[in-house]
């Protein structure tokens, strides 16, 4: 997208207050993976769960709390996002950036893998967001269908994973796993899905079957 056209959006749709603003400052000071979500990409998943009136919603991949942020201004004051963290640096940060923005009461954080923790949960998420490791995205496609309700939303980060899903020289295993997790978006039966260019790519799937 053009940067003028981008500026323009972010701006009118998607500013970030004060909050949001110190949490991208603070993940850019202490040199973290530059892989938060950007803002109008935050407006959209915000948007997307008032869409569907989402009131319990499942993140894999919680960072420093940026998006978790987004997502849970989106749920009703009894709604609850559960947000899924392996590495407990990122998890204090992601608990300090839930505590700024208010939201103590709305975000469940449980650390540890995904691949563990995913079981233990009991199904009927109105949404997954998935933004996670790349290498066991199949897997957090197939955990994710099964947490989700009938109408419920996956949505999925880096479904382009900066170009390299269309390089045929790309055989890294965090590319296969995008790759993977884009066919099955796109083939499943249980979901139909499409992509939105936005950023590096959102998958957009709805659980179309119990």
């Amino acid at each position: 997208m053009d940067e003028r056209l981008e500026r323009y959006i972010t701006e009118l749709f998607a500013p970030e207050d004060s909050i949001l603003a110190a949490i991208r400052a603070r993940h850019a000071a202490l040199g973290l993976p530059p892989i938060l979500i950007s803002p109008d990409e935050g407006k959209l998943l915000h948007v997307l769960l008032r869409a569907v009136g989402a009131t319990r919603v499942l993140e894999i991949g919680a960072l420093a709390g940026y998006s978790g942020v987004w997502l849970a201004r989106a749920l009703p004051r009894h709604g609850r996002l559960t947000t899924i963290e392996r590495d407990p640096r990122h998890a204090a940060l992601a608990r300090r950036s839930y505590t700024e923005a208010g939201l103590v009461e709305r975000v469940e954080l449980i650390e540890g893998a995904a691949l563990a923790v995913l079981p233990t949960l009991a199904p009927g998420f109105d949404a997954v967001f998935v933004d996670a490791d790349k290498e066991p995205l199949a897997q957090y496609f197939d955990w994710s269908v099964r947490l989700l309700r009938a109408g419920g939303l996956l949505l999925c980060d880096n479904a382009f994973f900066h170009g390299s899903v269309v390089d045929d020289a790309d055989h890294s295993p965090g590319t296969e796993g995008v790759r993977a997790f884009n066919r099955l978006a796109a083939t499943d039966p249980r979901v139909v899905s499409a992509v939105a260019p936005i950023r590096d790519g959102l998958v957009i799937g709805v659980r179309v079957s119990p």
